[in-house]
């Protein structure tokens, strides 16, 4: 089949797919996963490089537009306090489930570390419409949620450069290995820092007074895919240094990136992270999906009850009461966008096979599924107790 026929009907099916789920309360990106899963059992293979490239590029422009919405440092220095300890309780947590489902497995220590990185972060999006709905946003567990979940991304970002670094070098990390990639990640976010207090503004400014067209749009562009480049200039993946350009161009001033947001977001959401989470779908194996039963049941049990007792804990440590700390570790189950790119680069580099593929993309979607249930049934649930004590 033509490439460009390929094209079209993905992008067809995943807005057709994704409007259906959006209409049902769910995110978007389950209908265009379910697009690829239904094109990759009759009529496209995941075997074209140009939808890997294409793919790719998604994965890059999800990552940047991350960085540069959900990192926000105001937000985070004011919560940063209470939320550090339920964030490095839910990650440990998490990742200390994921590493056991793979011991129990046998799996090699590489596919157990990746496992436990992708159990460790959270996509908070799908909690954040819940909580505004029910107006629980603005209250204390809602915003140290919201903080949380940017120290989740950080942290996790951190875990995949070190286990891609460690993959990549194919060997056992000794001491003096781990500090290499540690000083490494390091420089590299030093690097980024500077670009995005010193560089980046004063680069817009200047491209701001262009007359070319789309001389602003194409600057943010460019951003995304020289960090990305630039990431992979020091020996990590691409996706980290997308998502980091982002967070470094959150210093540029907020109306003006917001000037051209529309069009970045137009182009990502529009055509490129359709085309990824369509990938993803058409990277699903129907005969993995088959063998990895028991797999597939302890991943979702293990990967959704980590991040609901890791949170649970750690807020019943600074001080909320069981029902916020309730609310908190439902909060904090759902995976999405950065969880699928992390499996994606698991997959493409080896470190996972497709029975591991398969039981994870199932946790992501049961995840976004049953997330939203359960933190209204929290929320309920606090609310009766009140009023019975009342």
């Amino acid at each position: 089949m033509h490439i460009l026929l390929q094209l079209l009907l993905i992008l067809f099916l995943a807005k057709v797919f994704g409007e259906v789920v959006e209409r049902a309360g769910f995110p978007s990106i389950l209908g265009e996963i379910a697009a690829g899963v239904s094109l990759g059992l009759f009529l496209i293979r995941p075997d074209n490089d140009a939808l890997i490239f294409l793919s790719e590029l998604g994965a890059i422009f999800l990552l940047f537009t991350a960085g540069y919405k959900e990192i926000n440092l105001q937000e985070l220095k004011a919560s940063s306090k209470v939320a550090f300890v339920p964030t490095i309780s839910q990650v440990l947590v998490a990742f200390g489930s994921g590493f056991l489902i793979g011991s129990i497995f046998e799996f090699q220590f590489m596919t157990c570390l990746f496992i436990g990185v992708t159990f460790s972060v959270t996509s908070i999006g799908v909690s954040v419409r819940t909580l505004i709905d029910l107006d629980y946003l603005s209250k204390k567990v809602g915003s140290t949620m919201l903080a949380s979940a940017i120290l989740d991304d950080l942290i996790g970002i951190f875990m995949l450069s070190v286990v891609v670094s460690i993959a990549a070098d194919q060997q056992m990390p000794s001491g003096m290995h781990l500090l290499a990639i540690a000083a490494r990640i390091l420089c590299f976010i030093a690097v980024m820092v500077i670009l995005g207090w010193k560089v980046f503004p004063v680069l817009f400014e200047y491209v701001h007074r262009m007359h070319v067209r789309e001389s602003i749009f194409a600057f943010v562009i460019m951003t995304a895919l020289f960090s990305a480049y630039l990431a992979e200039a020091f020996g990590l993946h691409a996706v980290i240094g997308a998502f980091i350009g982002g967070a470094a161009l959150s210093s540029v001033p907020l109306a003006k990136i917001q000037e051209v947001q529309s069009k970045v977001d137009g182009i990502s959401y529009g055509v490129f992270i359709p085309i990824f989470f369509a990938f993803i779908g058409l990277s699903v194996n129907s005969g993995s999906i088959a063998g990895a039963g028991i797999l597939s049941v302890l991943v979702v049990v293990m990967a959704l009850s980590g991040k609901l007792i890791g949170g649970f804990i750690g807020s019943k440590i600074v001080g909320f009461d069981s029902y916020d700390s309730l609310i908190f570790g439902v909060g904090v189950m759902p995976r999405a966008g950065v969880e699928l790119v992390l499996l994606s680069i698991g997959r493409n580099m080896g470190i996972i096979d497709d029975q591991v593929f398969a039981a994870i993309v199932l946790m992501v979607a049961v995840s976004v599924l049953v997330t939203p249930v359960l933190l209204k049934f929290a929320i309920g649930f606090k609310e009766r107790s009140e009023m019975l004590r009342e």
